[in-house]
């Protein structure tokens, strides 16, 4: 089994009374990560599937009284795809509250509505994390620096998901099957969306897209949708783990860009099965794209897997001088230009570094990318 970064992080909040909320992408490896913590866990353990019927009926209604009597002598309660469940925020309140030395752990695809259902009643009463596609910090610690480094380009076009990795020969067959069964599934399920022929252009126009600043009118006239549904459709996109917004940052410059942003997906691969495009590397012609928008997703599983806080940002003049990725941890600002050949003369914009001098910049190549997504 592959060792996940944050397993250690989660074993040591399982003594207090706290919940625990598990967020990530549909199979991302949420349940393996408990099954792999589940020897830590006090003893005995009851399963809940929101997926299953007779689960969400159950829970539907609760009250202390119904809880103590499902729960029965368990002492650890998990709750698998808790954002099916009506009242969830409710069922774990009156369990941390009411019923003693039980710990509830809780893994959710969709943060929409998870967020929506536990935020209020939990408050003060939950620790959060998040569980992306393995990382290459993750492969790395499973087999050997030199070997994920030798498979760069295979990740560059079939990404992370364990099911993928862990299946080589398989993996087209794996994303098709993924995209197809899950990147829609809970956005359909919760908002209805009448026309999902239109919100999968959409997906397909950002794929293309990818890396680059987005323009909601452009979107909205390729995929039938007005900007402000093109706006919505991207939120959801966003909180059901599929694609991520990057910010523009600005401070000092009268010509900075201020409200534009570019599109990322959480995963390669999945970008690549959206367009059914798995071409080898070298005879891609979005070679840039890939390498820049695995370095960006790395690095935020590499904050994420260490608890490292960091706003992310790109950087950009109304005159087309960029920095492609940009962190700022409590006002230190780290600069990142991505390159894919190593050989290649990158440089950080001179107006970027004129206008924040204290900056820490680096350029990135697949040659010393792990200097910056693996733990010193």
């Amino acid at each position: 089994m592959i060792e996940r970064g944050i397993e250690h992080i989660i074993e040591k909040k399982l003594k207090d009374n706290k919940a625990i909320i598990l967020l990530g992408p549909r199979q991302a490896g949420k349940s393996t990560l408990l099954e792999l913590v589940q020897k830590k866990f006090h003893q005995p353990v009851a399963w809940w599937n929101g997926d299953e019927t007779d689960v969400r009926s159950l829970l539907e209604h609760p009250t202390s009284t119904k809880l103590k009597s499902l729960i029965g002598k368990n002492k650890t309660v998990i709750i698998d795809e808790a954002q099916r469940i009506e009242n969830i925020g409710l069922c774990i309140k009156l369990i941390t509250d009411n019923i003693k030395n039980i710990k509830v752990i809780a893994t959710g695809s969709s943060a929409f509505e998870l967020a929506n259902k536990i935020n209020e009643p939990l408050t003060g009463r939950k620790w959060e994390y998040h569980l992306y596609p393995l990382s290459f910090e993750e492969m790395v610690r499973h087999t050997s620096l030199i070997e994920e480094k030798r498979l760069l380009q295979h990740r560059l076009l079939y990404g992370y998901y364990p099911e993928v990795v862990t299946s080589p020969g398989d993996e087209q067959a794996l994303l098709k099957q993924l995209a197809n069964s899950y990147l829609y599934k809970d956005i359909l399920t919760w908002e209805r969306i009448q026309k999902p022929d239109k919100l999968e252009k959409l997906v397909q126009a950002l794929a293309f897209q990818m890396t680059q600043l987005i323009s909601n009118n452009e979107l909205g006239q390729l995929c039938g949708l007005n900007s402000e549904t093109v706006d919505k459709y991207i939120n959801l996109l966003e909180k059901a783990f599929i694609v991520y917004r990057l910010p523009a940052f600005s401070r000092n410059l009268r010509n900075e860009l201020k409200k534009s942003y570019k599109i990322y997906f959480y995963d390669n691969g999945l970008r690549n099965a959206v367009i059914n495009h798995f071409n080898p590397v070298n005879l891609r012609n979005d070679i840039g794209q890939l390498w820049e928008n695995w370095f960006i997703s790395e690095r935020m599983k590499f904050l994420n897997n260490h608890q490292k806080n960091a706003s992310r940002f790109f950087w950009r003049t109304l005159a087309q001088q960029e920095v492609d990725y940009l962190e700022d941890a409590n006002g230190k600002i780290t600069a990142f230009e991505c390159k894919w050949n190593a050989k290649s003369k990158g440089t950080i914009s001179r107006a970027f570094s004129n206008a924040y001098p204290k900056a820490v910049m680096h350029i990135v190549h697949p040659e010393n990318a792990d200097e910056f997504l693996m733990d010193k």
